[in-house]
């Protein structure tokens, strides 16, 4: 079944499957299996590389951490081909075709280090990792971004289910979903895959 999403105004080791891939897992993670599903491209892909660009505000931040203020810069447009050309085949999987990797798999899910993660394609501030938290999930987990203005947070009615998927405002790239269950003070858990994420310490 199709998933519809409704956006609002304003190869390494990893390995990657789809979103009902994902499902399938979770389902056989019970019994001690692993399901892997192909990769889905999102609704509106498609048409994505064929819209004119667009200036976007986003909040840049420093090595450090520290933001710079808000600034408008325009929205990156590429085609598919591009994409393909500048990301490892896991990369643009989940970033462009809405992949999940497998959990446990990613680099960036038991990592400890301090700094900043970027968005593996457009390389916006996303995430710091002062709010990174061990959810036991297999995925790295935070319970805010960096910014609220650097992300999207896109309905997400496929696979007979409600759930919020979360995507770079620059590029449009897919990060991974957000989720009520997470620690305080936020109560959210927003559960990204680390191939859409590029890990840069904290200078």
């Amino acid at each position: 079944m199709s998933g519809k999403k409704t956006r609002p105004d304003g190869a390494g080791a990893e390995q990657v499957v789809s979103r009902r891939g994902f499902i399938e897992h979770a389902a056989a993670a019970a019994i001690g299996a692993v399901a892997i599903g192909a990769a889905r491209h999102r609704t509106w892909a498609a048409t994505v590389a064929d819209s004119p660009a667009q200036d976007v505000s986003i909040e840049n931040f420093s090595p450090a951490g520290k933001s710079f203020g808000h600034v408008r810069v325009p929205k990156i447009v590429k085609s598919e081909a591009e994409w393909r050309a500048q990301l490892s085949p896991a990369a643009f999987t989940v970033a462009r075709q809405e992949g999940t990797e497998r959990a446990f798999s990613g680099e960036y899910d038991r990592n400890h280090a301090d700094g900043i993660y970027h968005c593996v394609c457009c390389d916006t501030a996303l995430y710091d990792s002062k709010a990174k938290f061990e959810s036991g999930t297999g995925w790295p987990s935070f319970w805010q971004p960096i910014s609220p203005l650097n992300i999207v947070k896109l309905s997400d009615t496929s696979l007979w289910m409600q759930r919020d998927a979360i995507s770079c405002r620059r590029c449009d790239a897919h990060l991974g979903h957000v989720f009520d269950d997470g620690p305080r003070p936020t109560g959210l858990r927003y559960c990204m895959n680390s191939v859409a994420l590029h890990f840069v310490a904290r200078a």
